[in-house]
């Protein structure tokens, strides 16, 4: 767990991600990422110098298939709030519009109707699991097939909702998150979406496993770029 506690704190305290009194609300997805966040947040609610709440929010997108019931039994152990909220983005995706690029409309859904149930359940503020490895991927996919220069940021501002978007585990590794004995034990639920394992992303995810092998700090050496803000202005 240090090894997810320690770089956790050290991305909410340089990017100043809570405020005191916030009431925060972590999306679940019920993937390994976003369990691993609702675990060591509330982990760090207890040493935080700074007093915050905590809820946690779940889209069912209406695959059908998904079995949320070892969510809900976590956060009633962490003595979590949690709320589910049924959707038909997945059929509106999928089977009425028949996207050819799926992912795109989907996560555009899905974002609005997170940030709405986070304000219908009086949270300002939202917490998703993308981790350092997420960060990377999102570099490579931008350049590649955007071709700019680009990345989610620690901290965004949606002026719009007046939400606060915040991800506590950009400076933590998904190696340290798989490796963590005790995230070994939390519960995974597996996504039943059509689109899952085969996306440009996971294209990223391979191409960026063969480059570790003969470039083993490569991870440092993007982050560390993604953080100089006197070249890349993306992270400041």
């Amino acid at each position: 767990m240090k090894k997810i506690l320690g770089p956790l704190r050290r991305g909410v305290e340089k990017y100043k991600m809570i405020k005191p009194g916030d009431r925060i609300a972590i999306g679940l997805s019920g993937g390994k990422d976003s369990t691993a966040l609702l675990v060591a947040m509330k982990r760090f609610q207890h040493f935080s110098t700074v007093p915050f709440e905590l809820e946690g929010i779940t889209l069912d997108m209406g695959f059908g298939g998904m079995d949320l019931s070892p969510l809900v039994d976590l956060c009633a152990k962490l003595d979590v709030p949690y709320t589910i909220k049924k959707t038909n983005i997945g059929p509106i995706v999928f089977e009425e519009r028949q996207e050819k690029n799926p992912c795109s409309l989907c996560a555009r859904m899905k974002r609005g109707a997170l940030h709405n149930l986070a304000i219908e359940n009086g949270c300002r503020t939202v917490a998703l699991g993308h981790h350092a490895d997420d960060a990377i991927e999102t570099f490579f996919l931008s350049l590649f097939y955007e071709g700019r220069i680009s990345t989610f940021a620690p901290v965004t501002t949606l002026d719009r909702k007046n939400i606060t978007v915040i991800r506590p585990l950009i400076f933590v590794k998904e190696r340290d998150i798989i490796n963590d004995p005790e995230m070994k034990n939390l519960p995974v639920i597996q996504s039943t979406c059509p689109a899952n394992g085969f996306t440009k992303r996971e294209d990223m995810k391979n191409m960026i496993k063969e480059l570790r092998k003969t470039m083993p700090d490569m991870d440092d050496r993007v982050l560390g770029a993604i953080q100089n803000k006197e070249q890349c202005h993306l992270w400041f």
